[in-house]
This record gives structure tokens, C-alpha cells and sequence, in this order.
């Protein structure tokens, strides 16, 4: 299906306005053992859990690492609403753990699967919440949720030493554009001086914060010289606004990402657009897998870098379709 293409202009819309942790004899146990990686036959033996299993960006990730033949192990976290819970997928029955048993289920399934990646999906508030959590028990784990507090989770993941691919953003495509964008930036500092800038994000209305993908484009753009404020991001989350004012396709308005970026020279005589409009959830379940796929190396490898994000994921190479 043909995307609606989006162009912005000017005029069109208005901006609105602890204790040190300490690596686990579970962690010690991991390093010694391997993971077992077929490229030939395109399986992958690596047992996941997918914590936030019943939301629908946990649900495409169960449904592409299946694919992949990944191992689905049958316990997930999730809020204590939820605590008992079980979501059918693939196969699988899975159980959710509120946070009181999370620790005590956690720890019992390294032990029994040492090769065990995590893959978080969870909400923004539980993000250094549910890193604490593995870094804990030393489990690698790969953060696909956005929000938290960015810094404390690096700092809680080097502290800890354990593996981890960290990124607001899995859709492997945007992340290129992103490095370029990040590229520009470096080799062109100032090259936008003086440029004003319009950003609108549209997103499924569930989604609860602004779009860590759009941030870090405009932080590419404050390096090429824009001033811009983070607060100034259009959030678009009524449907019947993405609809008629973004163009979102009425059967993708559970599931999308369109991003629109407006600059405009201080004559007003010279503009330029950048945008990127995702339907559906494939493209960040697909990317996932294979920062699950590219840790589990890693790790295999025991390389002594131990966090990464998707650019490393992607300048690796040997990625799935």
C-alpha cells in the first residue's frame, strides 16, 4: 500500500506548546557458556523473554523472532494489573510476573537458560526500573522502550559490565537515515546557522512520550546550528488529527510513525523537508531480532564493548532481510 506523503508547510500547523551494583555469580556462569548461532539455515538458537508481552510492539517481536526461530521462553513482566496473566502467541503460552516475583523468576530462568537475552518493550516508567533488574542479575538484554532517565540507564548498564543493545529506535532503515543525519552534523557543524525548524510527530495514541527518534534528529539539527527547543515538538496523538491534518492511513492509526522536519532560511526564501512515515510495527519487531541476533555474538565473541545501539547493529552487517 502507497504511503500518504506529508509535506509542511509553514503555515500549516502552530508549535504548541543506590547502592553499587555488583555483577552476579549469574553474570560469571553466562560468560562461560556459548550460544549457538546456524547462519546457514537462518535459525537462531537463543532463548528471549519478552517483557511487555501483551503490548503490540511485544507482540510483533514474539511474532519475528518466532520467525527467526528464536526461543521463546514462557514468562514475561509486567505491571501488577497484570500479575497472572496469560498471552497466547506462536505457540506460547506466556505468563506474566508482576514486580514482586519478577527478581525470583528472573534469576531461576538464567539458571536454566544461560544463554538468555531479554527484550524490553515495556513503558518509559519502568525503564531503569526493569535495567536495574538485569543488571542485577546479570542478564544482557535488549531496550527497545523508550523514555527513563537515558543517562542513569547507561550508567546502571557500565556499572554492572553485562551486554546490552540500547536504542529509542529498531527500525533499521531509519536508524541509516539517522546515522546520516549524524554524519552531517559532524562533518558540516553550523551549515543550518540561523534556519528555523518545525517538527511534527504523529504516533499511535497509546504512545505516552515524544518520540525518541524525532530528539535525536533534532539534536543532529542543533549541531548543524538550529536553535530549537525540545518542548517545541508537535505531538500528534487524536486520530482524527492524523487523519486529515498528517495523513495517516485510517488502518494504521494503531500503529505508525510519521516524522516531518521544516527548516526555513532566515530570508524565508530557501526551505528543506525531511520525513520518514512508518505503518505498522514490522520494521522495529524485524530490527529487533537482529540486535538480539548481533548481542547474542557479542557475547559469544566476548567482546569488550559491552553496550551498543542499533548503528553498531547495523554497520556489523549480515543482518536478515
Amino acid at each position: 500500500m502507497a504511503v500518504s506523503q506529508v509535506f509542511i508547510k509553514p503555515p500549516t500547523f502552530a508549535l504548541s506548546g543506590h547502592g553499587t551494583p555488583r555483577i552476579s555469580t549469574l553474570l560469571q556462569r553466562r560468560r562461560s557458556s556459548s550460544t549457538v548461532l546456524s547462519m546457514s539455515t537462518n535459525s537462531f538458537d537463543i532463548p528471549i523473554i519478552v517483557n511487555g508481552c501483551s503490548g503490540k510492539m511485544g507482540k510483533a517481536v514474539i511474532k519475528a523472532a518466532d520467525s527467526a526461530g528464536l526461543q521463546i521462553l514462557p514468562v514475561s513482566f509486567g505491571a501488577p494489573e497484570e500479575s497472572g496473566c496469560t498471552v497466547q502467541m506462536c505457540g506460547n503460552d506466556i505468563k506474566i510476573h508482576g514486580p514482586s516475583e519478577r527478581e525470583d523468576v528472573l534469576a531461576s530462568m538464567v539458571r536454566e537458560y544461560p544463554n538468555l537475552i531479554v527484550v524490553d518493550f515495556t513503558v518509559p516508567a519502568a525503564v531503569n526500573d526493569n535495567a536495574n533488574l538485569y543488571s542485577k542479575v546479570g542478564v544482557p538484554f535488549v531496550m527497545g522502550t523508550t523514555g527513563g532517565d537515558r543517562d542513569q540507564l547507561y550508567k546502571t548498564v557500565e556499572d554492572s559490565n553485562i551486554y546490552a543493545v540500547i536504542s529509542p529506535q529498531m527500525g533499521k532503515q531509519v536508524v541509516a537515515f539517522l546515522a546520516a543525519m549524524e554524519i552531517m552534523a559532524e562533518q558540516f557543524p553550523g551549515a543550518f546557522s540561523g534556519y528555523s525548524l518545525q517538527v511534527l510527530e504523529s504516533h499511535q495514541a497509546g504512545k505516552l512520550d515524544t518520540s525518541g527518534t524525532a530528539k535525536a534528529v533534532i539534536s543532529c539539527f542543533q549541531k548543524l546550528g538550529v536553535s530549537f527547543n525540545m518542548d517545541e515538538i508537535q505531538m500528534i496523538r487524536d486520530p482524527s488529527q492524523q487523519i486529515e491534518m498528517v495523513g495517516v492511513p485510517e488502518e494504521h492509526l494503531s500503529g505508525h510513525a510519521f516524522h516531518m522536519y521544516h527548516l526555513t532560511s532566515p530570508d524565508e526564501t530557501v526551505s528543506f523537508e525531511f520525513q520518514h512515515n512508518v505503518c505498522g510495527r514490522s520494521i522495529y519487531a524485524e530490527g529487533t531480532v537482529d540486535a538480539v541476533i548481533f548481542l547474542a555474538k557479542k557475547i559469544q565473541l566476548r567482546a569488550d564493548k559491552r553496550i551498543y545501539n542499533m548503528i553498531d547493529v547495523l554497520r556489523e552487517g549480515n543482518m536478515r532481510n
